[in-house]
């Protein structure tokens, strides 16, 4: 049996379930959504970002990087919706790992930025998605994406050891 596909959602909706806010939320609505296959996401690219501050309007484009991130943020709204994050208490996402990245036109201000992503793999709380951004139809980025999920409270357990055992290996390797 085929899952249902979901409702559109807005920004207030995607904001309850990922952790970005302003200025780093790069996404603004979910148009479509079928959970454990797919998601359809846009972001409309107003010349008033925070990352034009500074720049003349003619030279205004979207960093590659942040279209990268928007694409990560919207692997994260597909784990969510798909239920991947059900199986951890306290989930928090992860973006781990880019592959296959390939980048083609610009984003102006003006434009609205369609970000799809599919979902390859989910395995262990390793979650492999493939990413297509465009803009009219023409290709911004293509790229593959690795995410992780994990326990919250788990994941600040082991940053804590890994500072740790760094600080321990520093003071025994100084003279």
């Amino acid at each position: 049996m085929k899952p249902p596909s979901l409702p559109s959602a807005d920004i207030a909706e995607i904001l309850t379930h990922i952790p970005h806010r302003y200025p780093f939320i790069l996404i603004d609505r979910m148009e479509a959504c079928e959970p454990g296959q797919w998601v359809r996401v846009t972001k409309n690219v107003s010349a008033q970002e925070w990352f034009f501050a500074g720049i003349p309007a003619e030279r205004r484009v979207m960093p590659q990087l942040l279209v990268v991130e928007a694409l990560a943020q919207s692997s994260g709204a597909l784990c969510y919706y798909s239920g991947l994050m059900d199986r951890v208490a306290k989930p928090i996402i992860f973006f781990a790992g880019i592959d296959k990245c390939v980048f083609g036109r610009d984003v102006r201000p003006g434009d609205q930025l369609v970000l799809e992503c599919k979902l390859v793999r989910a395995m262990r709380g390793v979650v492999k998605v493939t990413g297509r951004a465009s803009v009219d139809g023409e290709m911004v980025v293509d790229l593959h994406l690795t995410a992780v999920i994990r326990d919250i409270h788990e994941a600040a357990m082991a940053m804590t050891e890994t500072n740790a055992a760094s600080r321990l290996a520093g003071a025994i390797a100084r003279p």
